[in-house]
């Protein structure tokens, strides 16, 4: 097993690493900015190091930092966490050929899906549906018209550079397109320094559901079970839900298939989620409606997600002790021919912005009391005393609950919500406690619209 390893993250995500890390025996080393330096991963790594101020790429992203702070510190490995660097294909090359070890997919992996028309295209060829749209990028606008024209209104407009729901725009005729287009364009130019656009075809009454995969150091990938997404703002997540309320058996046998094709395709190791899109089936000529959905690729994260806690209750795996096998060229510790899901499990993203519009609230923690009882995790990046700053993601914590069904984790999160106290800076916890007596969510036939029908 590895000996030392560097997290290169902060917060939550940080937090959790090092905790299995250590569990595990292995030194665990954090790097920080200086607006980080009280927050709990600091104090809980056995080794950390300043690398920069608050801006991320200064410290974060910064490159040259982190394998400097790789080199002092004597890491052996590098986890990137999700955000910043996790995704990006040249850090860990970098990494790779600084001589570490590096937690997470191979470099060609994590290009092969980083563009979003090259993983449709790869995904197409692997026998993984994927959704009408363009195979190349729309290279001016009279190409994303034409484009948009034979898929059919409305369409989808996607930074093909882009991920984490940002880069994208809805146009429902010509008129609109012409508006997103350039928009889309002009901030893919300036957040990913790629201008491309890609046109898919636009679905007003979606589900987004996950899969969990894990490429093993053997060479299979394996599939986890699916994960529900659905609750978004601004194409965002704010809560998760597993097993996903929507997905039959046979729905399911069918799903996972795909998302293990998907990683095979790229000859994926270590974690990974294959995101899809469930579209209500149309009628057949007859006006009969089939009973299950069709469902298409949207993309592939190639990192651990902000969600995979939901999976490890599920599954019973600790997913970032697994993607410390895989990197060390160990089996995993489960039975990858005997996988199941048992129970329930729903995870809420507390952030430090107000539930009504959901704009961000930052300030000095001054209350900070976690629930506790049976089937509640808190993976928090705060405790009292602590000031959150505007310079990273407003995450705060994720409230974790499981339990034998989604009636009885329900019912723990409302008590679960109830008891965690926040006071300082804004957070969404009232809107979960709104959404967990919304009588759409309690139904589970929810879709990703559900929050703007709040709103």
């Amino acid at each position: 097993m590895i000996e030392s390893l560097l997290v290169a993250n902060r917060g939550e995500i940080a937090r959790r690493i090092i905790r299995t890390a250590k569990r595990l025996g292995i030194r665990a080393i954090a790097v920080y900015s200086e607006a980080d330096a009280d927050l709990p991963f600091v104090v809980e790594a056995d080794e950390a190091v300043l690398i920069g101020p608050p801006n991320p790429t200064q410290s974060y992203r910064n490159t040259e930092a982190i394998l400097a702070a790789a080199k002092s510190t004597g890491a052996q490995a590098i986890h990137p966490g999700y955000g910043f660097l996790s995704e990006n294909a040249e850090f860990a090359r970098t990494v790779e050929s600084a001589g570490l070890i590096w937690i997470g997919p191979g470099a060609d992996a994590i290009t092969a899906m980083g563009d979003k028309i090259n993983a449709r295209n790869l995904m197409a060829a692997a026998g993984v549906p994927v959704a009408p749209g363009t195979t190349d990028p729309a290279a001016d606008l009279d190409a994303a018209v034409t484009a948009a024209a034979e898929i059919g209104y409305p369409v989808m407009v996607k930074a093909a550079a882009g991920g984490g729901g940002m880069g994208m725009g809805v146009a429902a005729d010509e008129g609109a397109l012409r508006i997103e287009y350039d928009k889309v364009r002009a901030f893919a130019e300036r957040m990913f320094g790629d201008g491309s656009v890609l046109i898919e075809r636009f679905f007003p009454r979606v589900r987004h559901v996950e899969v969990q995969i894990l490429g093993l150091a053997d060479g299979r990938v394996v599939a986890l079970g699916e994960r529900e997404c659905s609750v978004q703002r601004r194409n965002q997540k704010l809560v998760e839900e597993s097993p996903s309320p929507a997905v039959s058996p046979e729905l399911r046998d069918r799903l996972l298939a795909a998302a293990v094709r998907a990683g095979e395709a790229v000859n994926y190791r270590n974690a990974g989620t294959v995101e899809c899109l469930l579209v209500p089936r149309e009628p057949d000529a007859a006006g009969a409606v089939p009973d299950s959905e069709d469902f298409f690729f949207l993309e592939m994260n190639t990192r651990l997600q902000v969600e995979h806690p939901v999976t490890e209750y599920v599954y019973g795996v600790d997913l970032v002790e697994e993607q410390l096998r895989v990197a060390a060229g160990l089996a995993p510790t489960f039975d990858p021919d005997a996988l199941s899901p048992r129970g329930h499990a729903i995870e809420l993203r507390v952030n430090a912005e107000d539930p009504k519009r959901f704009l961000p609230g930052p300030g000095k923690v001054t209350t900070w009391v976690e629930p506790t009882g049976e089937g509640i995790r808190v993976d928090s990046g705060y405790v009292e005393g602590n000031t959150v700053t505007p310079f990273y993601d407003s995450l705060l914590a994720k409230l974790i609950v499981s339990g034998a069904s989604r009636d009885e984790v329900i019912a723990r999160a409302r008590d679960a919500v109830a008891g965690f106290q926040i006071v300082g800076p804004k957070n969404n916890l009232p809107f979960f406690a709104e959404l967990l007596e919304n009588e759409e969510f309690l139904s589970g036939a929810y879709d990703t619209a559900i929050v703007s029908r709040m709103r």
